[in-house]
């Protein structure tokens, strides 16, 4: 019987941060009232237009991954298309973002909490 995603969480330092980060990348709402969590300093979520749910919790003694380094993996990372590669990187970088490396056809970043996550042009209709 298959389940359904309720929601992708994010371990951090600061929850409601995470959130804004992704929703400046993303598009959607931060800590929109949903009947499945509560929210607080501890969990903030982002509902995203397309309806995936990203949450973030706050976790006391926090390691980011180093990527790539498989001795602190990255556990997880998000492949983002954008219209705008060059605008976006300005702007997620304004926003904490730090370069990880460029590869052909895309780019790796890392978030503010050290999650990497992929910048990837949009493909052409």
């Amino acid at each position: 019987m298959p389940g359904t995603l309720q929601c992708v969480v994010l371990d951090c330092h600061y929850p409601p941060a995470l959130a804004r980060f992704y929703a400046l990348l993303l598009g959607g709402e931060v800590d929109r009232p949903d009947p499945r969590w509560s929210l607080d300093g501890d969990w903030s979520t982002l509902h995203t237009p397309g309806g995936l749910v990203l949450a973030f919790q706050r976790v006391a003694d926090f390691h980011p991954p180093q990527w790539p380094d498989p001795a602190h993996p990255q556990q997880f990372h998000l492949d983002v298309e954008v219209a705008d590669l060059a605008a976006t990187e300005r702007e997620v970088t304004e926003h904490g973002a730090a370069l990880l490396r460029r590869e052909a056809g895309w780019v790796v970043y890392a978030d503010p909490a050290g999650h990497p996550f992929c910048l990837l042009p949009a493909a052409s209709a």
